[in-house]
């Protein structure tokens, strides 16, 4: 990472004001503020850019005030960036990986489209800091604690100066729960972390229309997968089309499992002695997943490809392997591509859909595609 060179900066007047964010050993926590009561700004209507400040309060940041809503943004991941595609913003001008935002995800939705072409990929070998400069936003939706745990060169200073100088950091790492240095503050569900986003621009009305909306599609899906067999499935994450090995993944609380977990998915590696990726870092191969023989195989990594693509691809290769074709789940057939790590409101909607007519054979629309997309552009 490049640290050495400063853009030439003055003080100009942002979004921000001030924040509580707070050191905590290797891990920030933010002791400052009450980031699960109300607070304030958040009952406006879209487009409201007055003077007036406010604040918003989430962990490890503790109390983030603003003087006006921001107007451009940078997201960590997926989760967030499609949380704000549902506020109707305009799409964060950086993700962490675009090519891990998936937004042919929206084409399943009237009326909105999103493009990556424009955005820029946080991490380019590293993530240097005068990205962030370059990019000068109102607020970088990251937990930072993400920036300073997986990548060497990131300290709480360099954290301090992008928030002072070009603005604050608002977020938290809730995708998976199996980081060791998010132990010491709280987790958000895939709603709570929502809601907390709509204060921040000030379209909570948007936010109240998606929990109703989510609350419609949640009583159409569960009699669905309350009359059927859990089904016990292995997340794995594949290697190319023709993988010899797969990085596993435990189904956990985060927002990356919720399609899972809203689908009665059990976790066929939870009694086996395969770690989870994210805290070991590390392969299996066929002969171990073997060994599990799961009824269903979860694979992630193929989100670019169509149903058919996969298929032709990676399951076939699976069906034609020696040791791939003994799997239970593939001699029956029952090897999907699991859908992405990263889940907003919408994708979250489009990517249990999908899984759920494979798993389930279901043959109907579980949400109200049209209802989305007039929520998104402000018509409820």
């Amino acid at each position: 990472m490049d640290g050495t060179k400063r853009p030439n900066w003055r003080p100009t007047r942002r979004a921000y004001l001030a924040t509580g964010f707070t050191a905590l050993g290797t891990v920030l926590a933010g002791c400052t503020g009450d980031s699960s009561g109300p607070t304030t700004g958040t009952d406006s209507n879209a487009n409201d850019d007055t003077d007036e400040s406010y604040s918003v309060s989430i962990e490890p940041m503790g109390t983030v005030s603003f003087d006006s809503v921001p107007q451009t943004w940078v997201a960590n991941n997926g989760s967030w960036a499609d949380m704000g595609i549902a506020l109707g913003l305009e799409p964060p001008k950086g993700v962490w990986l675009t090519d891990r935002y998936h937004t042919q995800y929206y084409d399943a939705i009237p009326a909105v489209s999103v493009s990556t072409e424009e955005m820029v990929s946080l991490y380019q070998d590293g993530v240097s800091k005068e990205r962030f400069y370059d990019l000068d936003a109102d607020v970088h939706v990251i937990d930072p604690n993400f920036l300073m745990n997986r990548f060497k060169g990131w300290e709480k200073s360099d954290v301090d100066e992008i928030r002072t100088n070009v603005s604050p950091f608002f977020g938290n790492s809730t995708y998976a729960q199996h980081y060791p240095w998010h132990e010491e503050y709280r987790y958000y569900t895939l709603y709570e972390g929502f809601e907390k986003l709509a204060q921040v621009f000030r379209r909570t009305d948007r936010y109240d229309a998606f929990v109703n909306l989510h609350d419609d599609f949640q009583n159409t899906l569960k009699p669905i997968v309350n009359e059927r067999s859990t089904r016990a499935g292995a997340v794995l994450w594949g290697t190319g089309d023709t993988p010899k090995e797969f990085y596993p993944y435990r189904i956990g609380n985060g927002t990356g499992f919720k399609h899972l977990r809203d689908l009665g998915v059990s976790d066929a590696l939870a009694n086996s002695d395969v770690s989870d990726f994210h805290g070991s870092r590390t392969a299996v191969d066929f002969e171990t997943i073997l060994e599990v023989d799961p009824e269903v195989l979860l694979l992630r990594g193929y989100e670019t490809k169509t149903a058919s693509e996969f298929q032709n691809t990676v399951v076939t290769f699976l069906e034609s392997h020696p040791t791939a074709s003994e799997l239970t789940a593939v001699s029956n057939g029952d090897v999907y591509r699991a859908g992405g790590l990263y889940q907003g409101p919408i994708t979250n909607m489009v990517l249990t859909e999908r899984l759920g007519s494979a798993l389930f054979n279901i043959q109907k629309d579980l949400f109200d595609r049209d209802r989305v997309g007039a929520i998104v552009n402000g018509e409820f």
